[in-house]
């Protein structure tokens, strides 16, 4: 059973969990305003969040007829049966609720900014795919994927620990919210079909399979870039930085992929593959970061 609760909390997607929090982290220890407990909980509220939301993902998603038998990607519990639909709300719910006591620490350190960027984190978690106007099924998935895995995740860690504005934070989460977009277009690329038959109106489902491929490829390319635009835009002297555009060697074999798929079926390990990229751009990055 933990083996299917493992499988449900969909560890490969947890990277636009980690990798926002390490740079907003790297950032803080640079400027001399690292605080080690308030980095610590943002990270692990951050996984309760996606976590929780993969939860409620599957559980929504089975409610509202989203999961069907043709499904390509990695079966849901909740519609092969394997868990309950009232066993996956509780694990939705349990998540969330690690993610809210964990938060309360944030609050305490943060003040009001941090209620409401919590509180909106955890309702974005919900009405991803559950409410009744799931953003998921409406095309708004991507908008608040960038947002809330970019930009509001590097500020927010930034902001506990430094207790101050950075447009430095948010800059780093426009990078990191682009990895998420694209972790996203490439599940609703390999879903299209599915997505189109059940009303599951994403924006790739709405414009189509070369729409998809185009926000793929862009939204990595563009975040392997980052480093540069940093330079030149916030003239910084981080150039050892520029190590994270190293990165795009291994962007190779999802591009081969994308650009000569057959089969949605082709698609299933692209998904790993961006994991890793944005893994290893942001160690790298990190690293040249720390270094200069």
């Amino acid at each position: 059973m933990f083996k299917l609760w493992i499988e449900a909390a969909r560890p490969k997607t947890l990277s636009a969990a980690f990798a926002p929090v390490l740079m907003a982290t790297i950032l803080a220890y640079s400027e001399g305003v690292f605080h080690l407990w308030s980095a610590i909980a943002a990270l692990f509220g951050a996984f309760f969040i996606q976590i929780g939301t993969n939860f409620a993902n599957d559980y929504f998603d089975y409610k509202k007829g989203g999961d069907t038998s043709e499904r390509i990607g990695p079966q849901r519990l909740t519609h092969r049966g394997l868990v309950t639909p009232n066993a996956m709300k509780k694990a939705m719910l349990l998540s969330f609720a690690l993610a809210f006591i964990i938060g309360i620490y944030l609050v305490s350190r943060g003040g009001w900014p941090i209620v409401f960027l919590g509180l909106s984190s955890l309702l974005l978690g919900v009405i991803y795919t559950g409410g009744p106007f799931p953003l998921a099924y409406h095309g708004l998935g991507d908008i608040f994927a960038f947002l809330f895995f970019g930009p509001i995740a590097t500020w927010g860690t930034y902001y506990v620990q430094a207790l101050e504005h950075s447009n430095l934070a948010l800059a780093f989460g426009a990078a990191q919210g682009l990895f998420s977009v694209a972790l996203l277009s490439i599940n609703n690329l390999r879903d299209i079909d599915e997505d189109r038959k059940t009303g599951k109106n994403t924006l790739i489902a709405r414009f189509g399979a070369t729409f998809g491929e185009t926000e793929y490829l862009a939204s990595i390319s563009l975040a392997l870039v980052s480093p540069l635009l940093f330079l030149l835009i916030f003239q910084h002297d981080h150039y050892v930085s520029l190590i994270g555009m190293l990165t795009f060697f291994l962007f190779v074999m999802p591009i081969k992929r994308i650009l000569s798929y057959s089969d949605s079926r082709e698609l299933l390990e692209v998904l790993p593959m961006t994991a890793r990229i944005q893994l290893v751009f942001t160690l790298l990055f990190s690293l040249g970061w720390l270094i200069t």
